[in-house]
């Protein structure tokens, strides 16, 4: 039974990892961002590494995702994403799942 509901789970969190990564790229978040490398703006990596920890990172990355920002990663402002905000709050928490 304790494997069955590992296995389950396993599943759940794979699921919801891969969904997300649909999202951003439905979102077209991939064109500006890459899990491991800057392109136009910075990696999943590098913001996880510098807002990862703080509190309220979802939150705020999720405003930032929807809202747009600038001048926090150099001149080329984020402009805003056409996203709900439970899909904002959805791709921050995968944003912020890579270490």
């Amino acid at each position: 039974m304790k494997k069955l509901v590992a296995l389950a789970m396993g599943l759940l969190l794979f699921g919801g990892v891969h969904a997300s990564e649909e999202l951003a790229k439905s979102k077209n978040c991939m064109t500006c961002h890459n899990p491991e490398r800057k392109i136009v703006g910075p990696s999943y990596k590098e913001i996880t590494a510098k807002r990862g920890a703080d509190k309220g990172a979802v939150a705020a990355l999720a405003g930032k995702i929807k809202n747009g920002s600038k001048n926090e990663w150099g001149a080329v402002p984020m402009p805003p994403n056409a996203v709900s905000d439970a899909e904002a709050t959805t791709l921050a928490k995968w944003v912020l799942s890579h270490k």
